[in-house]
């Protein structure tokens, strides 16, 4: 994906950099193990200024998603479907991605981390989604 580079500020790069590694991270407090979503550097619950990254499953529930029609920077071919996805491994954590065209898409069904590169070494990459193979909806009994 040419031409889109994500700041590399100590705040968010982490996220960037482990998914050129091929890992989704969430941020995490090292003194009180609280998940820091959106990442920040210093925890919403203790306070501490000591925060890192921890690495999750990459495994995830659709909870919403919209398909854009009309392409708005070259580097996103429409159309294309933003999708919001709730981790499995830890519940009220959602991240944003993109799923290519126009899939048959249903709140709750599974999906898997994809890892997008934005260009050259050390450019990181993006997390994206895609339907896993197995797409039962679990938040329907």
């Amino acid at each position: 994906m040419s031409g889109i580079r994500p700041a590399r500020d100590p705040d968010t790069w982490g996220v960037f950099a482990a998914a050129a590694d091929g890992r989704v991270v969430v941020g995490e407090c090292s003194s009180c193990r609280a998940v820091l979503h959106l990442p920040r550097p210093y925890c919403h619950r203790c306070g501490s200024f000591e925060v890192g990254w921890r690495t999750v499953a990459g495994r995830g529930r659709l909870w919403s998603w919209t398909t854009v029609h009309q392409s708005i920077h070259p580097a996103f071919e429409a159309p294309y479907t933003v999708v919001v996805v709730e981790l499995d491994d830890e519940p009220g954590v959602r991240l944003v991605g993109r799923v290519p065209g126009e899939p048959d898409l249903e709140i709750g069904m599974a999906l898997v981390a994809r890892f997008e590169p934005l260009g050259g070494d050390g450019d990181g990459a993006l997390v994206q989604w895609d339907p896993a193979e197995d797409r039962r909806n679990a938040w329907v009994s």
